[in-house]
């Protein structure tokens, strides 16, 4: 297990986010100090991760020892493929910026979110996927390939920054404080009518515990390595969102044909994605474990400090 310095000043694109503040709160209460970077006012560097020309001019003159790149143009779950795009140019244009940027302020390691996706969308069957798995194959769609590219290359970028250790964590879906009360009112309205999984299943990740991991890997993450991060049961898509019902005491989900989601792109390749992954490097080499074990329990402890 690798032990890096702690007190560490550390740089993170995304902080005004709601997986950023997660983040923020974890590093702060292991002794690091963050400062935000982004284009909110809430942040201590003021930039736009899309901007090559403003964003060394904004870090001109600081000096970090990690950064962290947790920044996405998402602001509700995407639906359609378009609603992808400009996080998939965060990964790309993005992530190449950042890291010049990082360079300029002398910071030793880098440190990006990914996700398990980067690893295909399809059905998986009954492997259990690890990062020995091969990861950003290409789509099997022009669309699908445009999302699994900029996965693809953020690893990359980050793998093959000259003067950086890049580290790579890839998240299951995120599901918690600040991330499904976006859902609540849908269920409450009876506006989200999701498929029957027909056994197809999905990792999940609370987001303290996502925070949590990126904490461990800013001090015991091993250069050039990538880790998933996933709690240990997989669940279907409309099996969370049937826990999401109970818990709240909210109606239960209208239950529609997949063939009716189509409108909705990207939700309908979702619906069909069927993969299980596993966290143990992660476990064994961060001394990272989910406090939530499945997202039946993280969401019972979400309801309950209601």
């Amino acid at each position: 297990m690798t032990t890096n310095q702690k007190s560490q000043s550390i740089l993170l694109a995304g902080a005004s986010g709601v997986l950023g503040g997660h983040i923020t709160r974890a590093l702060t209460d292991a002794g690091h100090k963050v400062t935000g970077l982004g284009r909110g006012p809430a942040n201590g560097v003021r930039a736009d991760l899309m901007d090559r020309d403003a964003l060394p001019r904004a870090v001109d003159g600081q000096r970090f020892d990690t950064v962290i790149h947790a920044a996405t143009a998402l602001r509700q779950a995407p639906m359609r493929h378009r609603d992808m795009y400009a996080t998939d140019a965060l990964r790309t244009d993005g992530t190449a910026h950042l890291v010049e940027a990082a360079q300029a302020t002398g910071a030793r390691r880098l440190i990006s979110e990914s996700m398990v996706f980067g690893y295909g969308y399809g059905d998986f069957g009954d492997h259990v996927i690890t990062e020995d798995d091969v990861f950003g194959p290409r789509g099997s769609t022009p669309e699908l390939e445009r999302h699994v590219e900029g996965m693809r290359v953020k690893e990359q970028l980050t793998f093959e920054a000259a003067g950086l250790e890049g580290i790579s964590l890839r998240f299951g879906l995120f599901y918690g404080p600040g991330g499904t009360d976006a859902i609540l009112p849908m269920l409450r309205r009876r506006q989200l009518p999701v498929p029957a999984d027909h056994g197809r299943l999905l990792p999940w990740i609370e987001l303290t515990d996502a925070a949590r991991a990126v904490a461990a890997a800013v001090e015991h993450g091993r250069a050039g390595q990538a880790y998933n991060i996933t709690d240990r049961t997989p669940f279907g898509f409309r099996a969370h969102v049937l826990c999401v019902a109970e818990e709240f005491g909210l109606p239960r989900p209208m239950t529609v044909p997949r063939w009716l989601t189509r409108p909705m792109s990207y939700a309908h390749t979702m619906f069909a994605t069927n993969m299980r992954v596993s966290s143990a490097k992660a476990e064994r080499e961060l001394g990272w474990t989910p406090v939530h074990p499945s997202c039946r329990d993280g969401l019972a402890a979400l309801a309950a400090r209601r």
